[in-house]
């Protein structure tokens, strides 16, 4: 697995095969793949397809982090149609690589200044989001940067400007919300991984932490504590 700290990667096999993530040789992810990109007449076109079908077919879902590998494989994030950024964004570096597109994944650490109450909880008060990822696709001879984490219903719940792809643009997180509030901002920058490091994540995630973030039976002891509110994600209020 090749790992670029500054700058882009040169275009090579690495970032065009399936790999345990990117795993288009799945016939799943072959077929989202292909019925996302239709009759679109070259690759930047098949990539602005595949990047709407990403973001808005899969629900964001951040109470579903895991340090187990299984819910990053593309094929797994497509069958259950949820994800938080770095599923969201396997998925879709699998599907450009599935139609001819390089591909790898970014990672970059971020403040999310509208973090809802139940999520910080979950995090134990921490405003630093480790790891948010990002699909980083060659299209017509220059790597373009891309995140389709926030579906369009969930933008709209929380007036959240949704991100928004030409092909040409890097298409990152919104700094600011509809209502003109800050909302996200780019902390650190750590790269460009030719497959998901998992490895990596797990560690940061495990030693940063608390396990209520990753861990399904510590979630379910914070979500006891305020079971009184029962709404989901996309029903909860950023704070002020």
């Amino acid at each position: 697995m090749e790992h670029i700290i500054d700058g882009f990667p040169e275009v090579g096999v690495e970032y065009m095969q399936p790999t345990e993530f990117f795993d288009f040789d799945q016939n799943s992810v072959r077929t989202f793949a292909s019925q996302a990109v239709q009759d679109a007449p070259d690759a930047k076109e098949k990539v602005i397809k595949l990047f709407y079908a990403v973001r808005d077919t899969i629900r964001y879902d951040p109470y579903s982090i895991s340090l187990e590998p299984e819910p990053y494989k593309a094929s797994n994030v497509l069958a259950a149609k949820r994800g938080y950024c770095l599923p969201k964004a396997n998925l879709l570096i699998a599907c450009a690589r599935s139609v001819g597109v390089p591909a790898g994944i970014g990672l970059s650490n971020v403040y999310n200044h509208l973090c809802t109450e139940r999520l910080r909880r979950m995090m134990g008060g921490r405003e630093l989001f480790l790891h948010h990822g990002y699909a980083v696709m060659h299209i017509e001879n220059r790597w373009v940067k891309a995140a389709p984490a926030f579906n369009i219903e969930l933008c709209n719940k929380f007036d959240v400007l949704p991100t928004e792809f030409d092909g040409e643009s890097d298409a990152l997180f919104q700094p600011y919300d509809a209502k003109g509030r800050q909302h996200m901002e780019y902390e650190a920058n750590h790269g460009i991984w030719s497959d998901f490091p998992l490895d990596r994540v797990a560690t940061d995630f495990s030693d940063y932490y608390p396990s209520s973030v990753y861990d399904a039976d510590a979630r379910a002891a914070i979500d006891a504590k305020i079971e009184s509110e029962k709404m989901s994600f996309e029903d909860e209020k950023p704070l002020a």
